[in-house]
């Protein structure tokens, strides 16, 4: 399955099943959220845990009148502060034509979504979809994802807010000289302060081989993008305003004082991954992927990444590594003592200190949770 459409075939189930743990998020920043401006104590309150309540899940204002095929999620999330936080998602219309929104919550209040600006000049293809959002402080966002060209060709967009106001979509500067498969997108975001972000996605080559690229944006302009050799980058994560790193498939790549330095293999991640290395994650499902591509950085030059990679019989294990002072260490396996576990999220406070979340299957073939800590 490596054609575009079945890349958003796979894609659109992802974000749909992202989407609905989404729904549940647009009540959380503050008490007024719940139906924009119900109490926390109204009735069908959440329950109280440590440091909060959660309020009553709501329709993203606006999406009815927009979405009226009936086709609706939020995929991306990113919050600057309690109770000021942007969303994107995805809608359908009456005909048929498959577009991308945003809505911004300001003081605990959901805003009108309404339908990313320049989007619709864009998307003469007829299917876009937002994949991450970050914001670096109330009303700064930026986000990223695709949209589809008229001559049916997967395109990567990244569009921006500014005290509180959304510009207009744009394609990634670069990628249309890079993406000469047709296949192209923004999959992670990550802003430092407002109008210094980087972002990251994938391209295909003329070969329909998957490549990575990292872009920046330097006060509010976004650069050109840059190639980054190895399948893509599907996680970039700022400590500081040009000072970032990214990761995907087995590589990282570091951004030091705005420059990207040059794609590096995790060290020991090819040495354990037996059972996948060389294939092209492009080329496959996501499960291909051995990803570098859970990643926090705490502070400049000190990051974490997480993901999974399979041995010779193809089992899953999780995996992490850590860079200190700009130097990867070596990746290391974690949770051996449980059965085919993967991380999903990762994140770290003070540089070495840090934790990763994902399943695994119990002896009774039942998915569980589990948490690792790094101190």
């Amino acid at each position: 399955m490596s054609t575009p459409t079945a890349q958003l075939l796979r894609r659109r189930l992802a974000a749909i099943a992202a989407g609905a743990a989404a729904a549940a998020l647009l009540a959380t920043a503050s008490p007024a959220a719940a139906q924009g401006r119900a109490p926390a104590s109204s009735p069908g309150a959440g329950r109280a845990v440590s440091g909060g309540t959660w309020g009553t899940a709501i329709e993203v204002p606006g999406t009815a009148a927009l979405n009226t095929v009936g086709l609706a999620y939020t995929s991306a999330m990113s919050c600057a502060s309690a109770g000021n936080c942007s969303a994107g998602g995805h809608y359908t219309d009456g005909a048929a034509f498959s577009s991308v929104f945003v809505a911004s919550q300001v003081n605990g209040r959901w805003g009108t979504a309404k339908e990313v600006p320049g989007i619709a000049a864009l998307n003469t293809g007829g299917f876009a979809d937002i994949y991450s959002a970050s914001c670096a402080s109330a009303g700064n966002c930026s986000a990223g994802g695709f949209y589809i060209d008229s001559s049916g060709h997967n395109q990567a967009f990244v569009v921006s807010q500014v005290n509180g106001r959304w510009g207009t979509a744009k394609e990634v500067p670069g990628t249309a000289a890079l993406n000469t498969g047709g296949n192209a997108q923004i999959d992670s975001v990550s802003c430092a302060k407002a109008g210094d972000c980087s972002a990251g996605g994938f391209y295909t080559d003329s070969s329909s081989h998957g490549q990575g690229f990292v872009v920046s944006q330097v006060n509010g302009r976004w650069g050109t993008a840059k190639e980054v050799p190895g399948g893509g980058i599907s996680s970039v994560s700022c400590a500081s305003a040009g000072n970032c790193s990214a990761g995907g498939g087995l590589d990282v790549v570091s951004q030091v004082n705005g420059k990207w330095g040059t794609a590096e293999q995790v060290p020991g991640l090819a040495a354990l991954n037996t059972g996948l290395a060389g294939i092209d994650p492009i080329e496959c499902d996501f499960t291909c992927d051995p990803v570098a591509g859970l990643l926090s950085c705490a502070s400049a030059g000190n990051c974490s990444a997480g993901g999974y990679y399979t041995d010779s019989t193809r089992a899953p294990h999780a995996f992490v590594v850590s860079q200190v002072n700009g130097r990867w260490g070596t990746a290391k396996e974690v949770a051996a003592n449980l059965r085919g576990p993967l991380i999903y999220s990762l994140s770290c406070a003070p540089a070495g200190n840090c934790s990763a979340g994902g399943g695994y299957t119990d002896s009774s073939g039942h998915q569980q949770a589990f948490v690792v800590s790094q101190t």
